[in-house]
């Protein structure tokens, strides 16, 4: 979970704590006044107000007073903890609240329809039709209004919480130690067989399918603690990391996102608990603070000691190095056309952005190391560079990767002055970026653009995920319907 004091911060992204409202509290009170055998009147009579006053109370038209709260506790032989209670009394009460919720809320208003009674009379049925088209009527709506600006102001929201935290969450840091505590792992890499046994601690079971979702890398079925992966195993993603991602979602409590900076936030958790695993933080801070004694701190070593990906050993060392080696750092996922996939700082790089903050999206200056990797001949070693930017010097290692939508660079970079704690500080190579300004390299040069401008007409090769405002649907990306169909198929019962 994320911690405390980032809650406020969390609630502009649009993740609310569960709260008590007038209508639960309503529901609740009409429940044990009826399990009572109580009538209106009776209770009316019993804490000393009109009929109509306990009605309005019932319906969630009114909210009682504390002192109030403790007559009625009383008068239904009850106390108030029992009372202020956010769950719903029942199922029927739950779909009660929710029809009301919904007839409160902006759709109903903005279809102008009459208001239903919601009353004993209806059946189960009826009030789930109705809710469902208001769902459904609801989710169109916000499809329509998502737009490429709501994901561009999420992921700027989000990065500034991590880096006021320096991307370190100890509670996820709890939880993966606790989790690899109780099977008894102790120390070193983490082996197929113990992600396997955490898997059966957490109560799932693993079954591999030929017939997985194109859309999906693992389906969790909840409701019979199974988790359903592929039968076959791409050579470049660790076969661990996907069990691990799928029940680490469990583990973080995680609900179907109600809206992508949501979707975000879980995500950066899932991926952070994943490597806090995997990379357990004992063992990583151990032989990082040891490489840093010796100064010869590396990506690839990370990577080799813990057999995981190089990007998830960057990634794992953007949540130690501040934290536990103090060292301001920057990370950055390219993707070959330039353009960034993932990016976060605490060092004070400047990053190209756009008038929201935003990075994701951006162009990348070709002079920097995330660009000059692609031109480099030798895959197979470590790219190492000096960048000179306004903001000051910066040293940076990179690495190729390859996915389904091309090539990408991973680079992990520091201020000049913390370049003496890593392997590679003696590269020539360097170069000067004077991004953002447009003379650096946004801009063709003279000669060439009095050549060729109005006489080219390219077609850009960024991937379609980065071109797209949000891809439909509660999980950006997934087909639900194939995933439904899916668990359906292989369900036991």
């Amino acid at each position: 979970m994320v911690p405390a004091d980032a809650l406020a911060a969390l609630s502009s992204l649009g993740v609310d704590e569960p709260e008590l409202d007038a209508l639960t509290l309503g529901r609740r009170i009409r429940e044990l006044r009826t399990m009572r055998r109580m009538t209106l009147d009776a209770l009316a009579a019993a804490i000393d107000r009109a009929p109509s006053q306990v009605s309005m109370m019932e319906n969630g038209k009114r909210e009682p007073r504390l002192s109030m709260l403790r007559t009625i506790a009383l008068a239904l032989g009850t106390t108030v903890e029992e009372l202020m209670r956010t769950d719903a009394p029942s199922e029927r009460a739950a779909l009660e609240i929710s029809v009301e919720r919904a007839q409160r809320g902006p759709v109903f208003q903005a279809l102008g329809l009459p208001r239903i009674r919601v009353s004993k009379g209806q059946s189960d049925e009826t009030l789930q039709t109705i809710l469902s088209l208001h769902n459904e009527i609801d989710r169109l709506n916000r499809e329509r209004a998502a737009t490429p600006e709501e994901a561009r102001r999420a992921n700027s929201a989000l990065r500034q919480i991590m880096r006021q935290q320096d991307n370190y969450f100890p509670e996820l840091e709890a939880q993966a130690l606790e989790l690899l505590t109780a099977v008894g792992h102790s120390g070193g890499p983490v082996s197929q067989q113990l992600v396997a046994d955490m898997a059966t601690h957490l109560g799932f079971s693993l079954h591999y399918v030929n017939d997985l979702p194109h859309s999906t890398r693992s389906v969790t079925d909840k409701r019979n603690g199974r988790i359903y992966l592929p039968t076959e195993r791409s050579a470049s993603r660790d076969s661990r990391s996907p069990i691990v991602q799928a029940f680490a979602s469990h583990l973080c409590a995680h609900e179907e996102p109600k809206n992508y900076a949501e979707f975000l936030r879980q995500r950066v958790e899932t991926n952070y608990l994943t490597a806090a695993i995997l990379l357990p933080e004992r063992d990583a801070v151990r032989m990082l603070a040891e490489a840093k004694t010796l100064r010869r701190i590396s990506m690839e070593d990370l990577r080799d000691a813990f057999a995981v990906s190089y990007e998830m050993a960057a990634h794992r060392f953007t949540n130690l190095a501040t934290a536990r080696l103090d060292i301001p750092v920057h990370f950055m996922k390219v993707h070959e056309s330039g353009t960034i996939i993932k990016a976060y700082e605490n060092d004070n790089v400047r990053f190209p952005s756009d008038a929201l903050g935003a990075v994701e999206g951006t162009t990348v200056c070709r002079s920097w190391t995330a660009r000059t990797v692609f031109d480099v001949e030798d895959r197979f070693s470590a790219w190492y560079q000096y960048t000179d930017m306004p903001s000051g010097s910066f040293w940076c290692t990179s690495r190729i990767e390859k996915a389904k939508e091309g090539e990408y660079s991973v680079s992990v970079g520091v201020p000049f002055a913390h370049v003496k704690w890593f392997r590679g500080r003696e590269t020539l190579h360097r170069a000067m970026s004077l991004c953002p300004d447009e003379s650096c390299c946004r801009r063709a040069p003279d000669n060439l653009a009095g050549r060729w401008a109005g006489q080219s007409w390219p077609a850009a090769r960024t991937p379609t995920s980065l071109l797209a405002a949000l891809p439909t649907g509660t999980f950006p990306g997934v087909d639900q319907t194939e995933v439904y169909e899916f668990l359906e198929a292989h369900s036991p019962h």
